[in-house]
């Protein structure tokens, strides 16, 4: 039997004694550590690690997955690699995230506010005060009432409370959509399962660039609430696109954020001509003359269409960068089930 050292990014190291033949994944889930996974086939690369030493059996995998450049460069992924020695292994996510414990819990509408005709802001508070600890980007599940599907939405509150905030976009004909604009009360009982989601708040130590679309804003105004509580001072710029100025939600909180951060937010409209913000995208501020760090962290979250175009005005303008995270909106059914 090998034993595996699981190393975090967040510095957190723990040592795991394998079964003949187990891959380091199964060791890891049999011993209550929920390493990223998904199809656990080497087919989608999620369980990429970074292997630093140590003899296994790769296993077998397609080159999306991993690539012949990346096991060259001592990449595996963890639902394949059979550990034939002691192996320590860089896993690309941090101990709070592969630690969490999934759960479901109860929660309560306390509010339903209306910024917009196209979005909703929704307050709940849990049952028996029950605290709520997440990494600030993560997501739950909520179940539509009366119905056996959920539907994905960020946090848009700090951790470490019970009362949470969602910003939800209406989506016509959706599941959930139908039942916050025409069914909703407040009192009722929602169930919801989580946290989940491997986009969340790393430490901020360079510039730091934030890029939000439409209801995307939601998880980073739950990163700037915990950059606040920690007194963050590395540089960070907010580029928050949506379809309306009406769209634009929560921006008397982001500027507060201006005042209580080095930070500084800039916005704009895609689909109104008279509007007191910019028209456009928030790919024209990527460029050298807006962008003059040699190098940043970034954060993505919006629709795929945005991020692909990011990350091509980013290629196209030699932006360098490091740290890159993103989240895409993921339609589902009749409602953009995305995780904000």
């Amino acid at each position: 039997m090998a034993n595996i050292a699981l190393n975090f990014e967040d510095g957190v190291t723990r040592i795991l004694e394998g079964l003949p033949y187990e891959t380091v994944a199964d060791t890891a889930y049999r011993l209550g550590i929920n390493i990223p996974l998904d199809c656990a086939d080497g087919a989608c690369g999620t369980c990429k690690c970074h292997v630093k030493s140590g003899q296994f059996d790769p296993g077998d995998f397609i080159e999306d997955a991993l690539t012949d450049e990346e096991f060259e460069q001592g990449y595996a992924l963890a639902c394949q690699t059979i550990p034939e020695s002691d192996m320590i292994i860089e896993v690309l996510a941090s101990s709070a995230v592969c630690k969490v414990e999934i759960e479901a819990f109860q929660a309560t509408i306390e509010k339903l506010e209306f910024p917009s005709q196209e979005i909703v802001k929704l307050t709940v508070k849990t049952a028996d005060s029950k605290i709520i600890d997440f990494l600030p980007g993560q997501y739950v599940n909520i179940e539509i009432p009366g119905m056996d599907t959920s539907r994905s939405y960020s946090f848009c509150n700090a951790p470490g409370t019970d009362e949470l905030v969602f910003i939800i976009r209406l989506v016509p004909g959706g599941l959930m959509s139908t039942y916050l604009s025409e069914k909703a009360q407040i009192g009722d009982t929602l169930e919801l399962t989580g946290p989940l989601g491997s986009f969340y708040l790393r430490e901020i130590t360079r510039p730091t660039l934030f890029f939000a679309g439409g209801t995307g804003i939601a998880p980073f105004i739950s990163m700037l609430q915990k950059l606040e509580a920690e007194n963050n001072t590395q540089p960070i710029t907010l580029f928050y696109g949506a379809t309306t100025e009406e769209n634009l939600v929560e921006l008397d909180q982001l500027h507060v954020y201006t005042s209580s951060l080095n930070f500084d937010v800039k916005v704009c409209v895609s689909s109104q001509d008279e509007a007191s913000v910019p028209k456009g995208y928030v790919t024209q501020w990527i460029n050298k003359e807006t962008l003059t760090e040699a190098q940043y962290d970034l954060y993505l979250c919006g629709p795929p269409a945005m991020v692909e175009a990011i990350k091509t005005s980013l290629s196209d303008s030699q932006i360098q960068y490091d740290g890159f995270h993103m989240e895409k909106f993921i339609p589902t059914g009749n409602e953009a089930a995305s995780t904000v």
